[in-house]
């Protein structure tokens, strides 16, 4: 069926999108995580609460810088989803 056809593609398409736009910001949390725990076991500081404030903030500073970016993306594909109806 049609109808069929057009909605897996409209999950698809979504899934998509959120999985495009939530990459950038999940590895910016790894790779920070990743960086102080290595800090954290050559300096055998074993502080559990020291990784959450940099992942936080450095998150947050990816989702700044690439605002445009992600609101550019939803904006994009919300016309493109409008204009299947």
């Amino acid at each position: 069926m049609q109808y069929d056809e057009s909605s897996i593609e409209l999950i698809r398409e979504t899934l998509f999108v959120t999985l495009r736009i939530a990459v950038p910001l999940l590895l910016s949390g790894m790779l920070i995580g990743l960086l102080i725990s290595l800090i954290q076991s050559i300096t055998s500081i074993q502080d559990q609460t020291l990784t959450f404030v940099p992942k936080i903030v450095g998150v947050i500073l990816v989702a700044i810088l690439l605002l445009p970016w992600i609101v550019g993306s939803i904006l994009v594909f919300t016309a493109e989803m409008l204009q299947l109806f």
